[in-house]
C-alpha cells in the first residue's frame, strides 16, 4: 500500500514526519533510484527506499510491553540458571525471553514499572542522556523529610563529581513525595536521599515518559494501542 514517505519513514524508526521532510528537501532520500520529492508516495513492500545512501528494511514487528516489577527481582535478560536470584527475565512468556529486552533498570529493592520492547530505535531514545526523558518515582522514606531537604533534591546534588540534573519534587506526606528525573545514574534517589541525610523505606517507578497506568504488581501486558501512540509521539517517532 502506498503511504507518503514521511509517514513510512517515521514508522520505520529513522526519524519523526518533521525530519523526514527536511531529508526529503535536503535531497537525501531516494525511491526506486530517483531522488524524492515533498508528498511522493511509495509502497515500503516493493519501492526500494534510500535514506543518505542506506536501504531502509521493513522493520521488523515491534513489541512493546509493560512489568510492574516487584522488590527481589533483578533487572536482567542474561540468562543464568546458576544465578540465585530471579530476575525479569524468569518473569517474561518462555516465547518473549530474549526477543524483547528492558529499558533501562530497576534496582533489585525498587519496583515499578519497566518498559520492553525490541524496538532499538525507541530504546535510544528513552536512554540517552541527551533527550531528557521523564521517568517519575514514588519514595517514602524512613522518617519525616523537611522542606529543606527536599529542595536540596529539587535543586541537585553532587554525585560522583557532578551536580544532579533539577528534579521535579512533590511532597505528599511527612515521609512521602514523588520524584520526576531526565537522568538515570546508577541508584541515583537512594544515593541522592543519602546525601540530603533522608534514608529511603520504599522506592517505586510509577511512571515511564507518558505511561503511568495501575498495575498489580508482577502483572505483565502489552501496551495498548493508545499507550503505543502516545509513547512514540513523546520520543518524536510519530505524528
Amino acid at each position: 500500500m502506498q503511504e507518503r514517505l514521511q509517514k513510512i519513514l517515521s514508522a520505520q524508526g529513522i526519524c519523526s514526519r518533521r525530519k523526514a521532510e527536511e531529508y526529503i528537501e535536503a535531497g537525501l532520500v531516494k525511491v526506486n533510484g530517483e531522488v524524492a520529492i515533498i508528498g511522493q508516495k511509495a509502497d515500503p513492500e516493493i519501492d526500494k527506499i534510500e535514506v543518505d545512501g542506506k536501504v531502509l528494511e521493513d522493520r521488523k514487528e515491534m513489541l512493546y510491553y509493560l512489568l510492574n516489577k516487584p522488590v527481589g527481582i533483578i533487572t536482567s535478560n542474561v540468562d543464568n540458571p546458576d544465578h540465585p536470584d530471579r530476575t525479569v527475565r524468569d518473569i517474561l512468556p518462555k516465547e518473549l525471553q530474549g526477543k524483547i529486552y528492558p529499558i533501562g533498570r530497576l534496582d533489585k529493592e525498587t519496583s515499578g514499572l519497566l518498559l520492553f520492547t525490541n524496538d532499538g530505535v525507541l530504546a535510544y531514545r528513552l536512554t540517552h542522556p541527551s533527550f531528557d526523558h521523564e521517568k517519575e518515582y514514588l519514595v517514602e522514606t524512613t522518617d519525616p523529610i523537611t522542606d529543606g531537604q527536599l529542595r536540596k533534591l529539587q535543586e541537585g546534588v553532587m554525585i560522583d563529581g557532578e551536580k544532579t540534573k533539577t528534579a521535579g519534587i512533590k511532597k505528599i506526606s511527612d515521609k512521602k513525595f514523588s520524584i520526576a528525573l531526565t537522568q538515570g545514574k546508577n541508584r541515583q534517589i537512594r544515593r541522592m536521599c543519602q546525601k540530603v541525610g533522608a534514608p529511603l523505606r520504599f522506592l517505586e517507578r510509577t511512571r515511564v515518559m507518558t505511561l503511568s497506568p495501575q498495575m498489580k504488581e508482577g502483572e505483565f501486558r502489552l501496551l495498548t494501542d493508545i499507550e503505543k501512540s502516545e509513547l512514540l509521539k513523546s520520543v518524536d517517532l510519530e505524528g
